[in-house]
């Protein structure tokens, strides 16, 4: 919860803010997330208008996960911008409730946490990958292609010609006697 006495009701005041906070949990997608309790940085201008304050600012975080194709390790870091209206409780939006995704003001504290979690996931790929041109895992074995580029394997049998392979050695003994 973030205060904003300071910041008055005078439509036009303004305040910047610097500070650290630590990541909700559940931040991210299933393969891609900001680890619980680990640092998150806001630069934010809170700016009062005449319905709420506008909340502007970035959000730094360090991601940590798994490439979809290899499922090696990923250390990455978002920065994901916002913008959003939190509205007073007195307000005319606040008290239509014509506006459901507004924020609101609970006093004169206001929650970024689902602000952060929407501008933080909307930010992150939906298929991660440690690379570009990751080649991903070999389809019969799970050997990891990047560690193994020549990895090959045999020419599969197709079970539904088995028989004709034992008829076809059959065959060429009794040509070669």
């Amino acid at each position: 919860m973030l205060d904003t006495r300071e910041l008055g009701r005078r439509p036009g005041s303004q305040r910047r803010m610097s500070f650290s906070a630590p990541a909700p949990a559940d931040l991210g997608i299933e393969v891609l997330r900001v680890p619980e309790g680990s640092t998150v940085g806001f630069e934010l201008r809170l700016e009062a208008v005449m319905e709420g304050v506008l909340v502007t600012g970035t959000a730094h975080a360090e991601l940590e996960g798994e490439c979809v194709r290899c499922l090696a390790e990923i250390h990455d870091e978002v920065v994901a911008d916002f913008q959003e209206l939190f509205a007073y409780e007195e307000s005319d939006t606040a008290r239509s409730g014509e506006d459901e995704e507004a924020g609101r003001l609970e006093g004169d504290l206001l929650d970024l946490e689902p602000l952060l979690r929407d501008a933080v996931v909307l930010m992150l790929p939906f298929q991660p990958l440690c690379r570009d041109d990751c080649p991903g895992l070999c389809i019969e074995c799970g050997a990891r292609l990047e560690d193994q580029p020549g990895h090959r394997h045999e020419e599969p049998v197709d079970p539904r010609w088995s028989a004709l392979q034992g008829l076809a050695g059959s065959v060429q003994d009794r040509t070669g006697d």
